[in-house]
């Protein structure tokens, strides 16, 4: 009993870690491995993120009419083309009437105070007239002329020229001029309809200063810089790449998903590209000069990737690993103290992994 005892503590004692795959010499000649210490390198990673196309406020324009009243006419339509200075629609109201009538009346009453007001003013100082009776000429006037301006005012506000109007060119009617050019998103209302201050008539777009509105996990944010460039591409046409550059990054991180605004400018307007589009991006992240290890150095076993590395000539150890960065056959990890003054097998490292495989399957 004490020999067997003995045998056991031997056995127990002598066993190697779990981790760690030992070779025979034939085995070793066998498997031709080859080691190398990391080498410091220049990686260039892709981010890929998504966004949608967007348009910068001052081309999107909401058109109301701020008196309001009955539509007339329009020829409006979702996606027609417009021209800034165009006539888009015509409204008519009894208060476009009533307006125009005040500004005429206020006018000729304007013209009569101020005659009135001259001639006051010329007696006063002839002491022919008292100074209640100049006073009251004098405000009289001023108070016309902030009636008349008010009232100019109030008919640019529905497009009607005050200079150009007269006794005979009143008119019931209205006409709506297009602000920009551009496009139609939207068309909000119909012939007939009676329209308030507050309602939108129409939505307008100028997609000629169109962005990229990306939305990047706040993980990548401080690996991206204004003036970066990257390419654009829509999920129908993955092959058709657009050149764009970062042109702003948001400092407002979202609470619901962890993600930053970057807006993005095309460097080439593309007429099929229309606001509200999705799109996808890639970004090229260039990394600092990093320990890297050749792309033949990593094992994938059970979904996880690993390294050896050579403790000696029969003995290597496998160490899990995480990786940062893979391009161009080369790869960094996250956890760049491992490859620290070691040799990492680079040649036969598939060959090991299967040797300690089979070991554990024997055992």
């Amino acid at each position: 009993m004490v020999s067997c005892q003995k045998k056991e503590n031997t056995n127990s004692a002598s066993a190697a870690p779990e981790n760690i795959i030992s070779l025979t010499q034939a085995q070793y000649k066998n498997a031709q491995i080859q080691t190398a210490e990391a080498s410091m390198r220049n990686l260039t990673s892709t981010l890929r993120v998504n966004g949608i196309i967007d348009v910068p406020p001052q081309n999107m324009v909401s058109v109301s009419m701020p008196l309001g009243g009955y539509l007339k006419s329009t020829r409006l339509l979702p996606g027609m083309h417009i021209v800034k200075g165009e006539v888009i629609a015509t409204l008519e109201d009894q208060q476009y009437i009533n307006l125009q009538q005040d500004y005429l009346a206020t006018r000729a009453k304007l013209i009569y105070a101020q005659k009135e007001y001259e001639r006051q003013r010329d007696l006063n100082k002839s002491q022919a007239s008292s100074d209640k009776v100049y006073q009251m000429a004098e405000a009289e006037y001023q108070n016309l002329r902030i009636a008349l301006s008010a009232l100019t005012e109030k008919l640019k506000l529905i497009c009607i020229n005050p200079s150009k109007l007269s006794e005979g060119n009143i008119s019931k009617s209205v006409n709506i001029y297009a602000p920009i050019s551009g496009f139609v998103s939207k068309v909000n209302v119909n012939i007939g309809k009676y329209v308030n201050p507050t309602d939108v008539l129409f939505e307008l777009v100028n997609p000629d200063d169109i962005h990229l509105n990306l939305k990047v996990f706040e993980k990548d944010v401080t690996r991206l810089t204004v003036g970066q460039k990257l390419f654009a591409f829509t999920n129908s046409q993955p092959d058709q790449k657009h050149p764009c550059e970062i042109i702003l990054i948001s400092k407002d991180l979202s609470t619901e998903d962890h993600t930053v605004e970057v807006h993005c400018h095309f460097n080439d307007y593309d007429k099929t590209l229309l606001p509200g589009m999705y799109m996808n991006a890639e970004i090229e992240l260039k990394n600092n000069q990093v320990p890297a290890i050749p792309e033949n150095s990593v094992v994938n076993y059970e979904g996880k990737d690993y390294i050896f590395v050579m403790k000696d000539s029969l003995h290597y150890e496998l160490l899990p690993i995480t990786i940062a960065v893979q391009s161009e056959g080369w790869i960094s990890i996250t956890q760049p103290e491992l490859l620290n003054n070691k040799k990492i097998v680079t040649k036969g490292a598939y060959t090991l992994l299967m040797q300690m495989k089979n070991k554990a399957e024997e055992e």
